[in-house]
């Protein structure tokens, strides 16, 4: 333990970074949050931490072991944050408003599909890079409130 008596936490390597489009209401907010979280754990198992316990051994779902910042961005700052992270070499898990109106993950990819990039109406997107990356990419951002 250091002079000053504080436990350091070491810095990860890596950082997590959800953009939403900030004038989604809250109810799609969380939706598209979840989604996105989703996305992320399934590219990424190493960004999964242990499984959790309580005291009476009941167990419970491991999440991530870093924590997840959570910005907003207008539509352009959406497209915009989302070339940063085409540009260097990051693939997001992307949600667009068309995913409101579709029923499943084969509708989803379609309707993605059926757009270029430039073109998307891209509700949220998230990333997960080095943290040196993920600061370029969401640099002019600001933390979601």
């Amino acid at each position: 333990m250091p002079a000053d008596g504080q436990q350091r936490i070491p810095r990860l390597a890596t950082k997590i970074a959800v953009i939403l489009d900030e004038d989604l209401p809250t109810w799609q907010k969380l939706n598209v949050t979840a989604f996105l979280s989703s996305g992320i754990a399934a590219t990424a198992s190493d960004a999964i931490g242990e499984r959790y316990e309580d005291a009476d051994g009941n167990e419970y779902a491991p999440m991530f072991g870093q924590p997840v910042m959570v910005f907003g961005a207008d539509k352009a700052r959406l497209l915009r944050t989302l070339n940063r992270a085409m540009d260097r070499g990051v693939t997001p898990a992307i949600f667009t408003m068309d995913l409101f109106g579709t029923g499943d993950d084969d509708a989803n990819r379609a309707a993605v599909g059926a757009v270029r990039r430039v073109e998307l109406d891209i509700a949220g997107l998230a990333i997960r890079a080095e943290r040196k990356v993920v600061d370029k990419v969401v640099d002019g951002l600001r933390l979601h409130r």
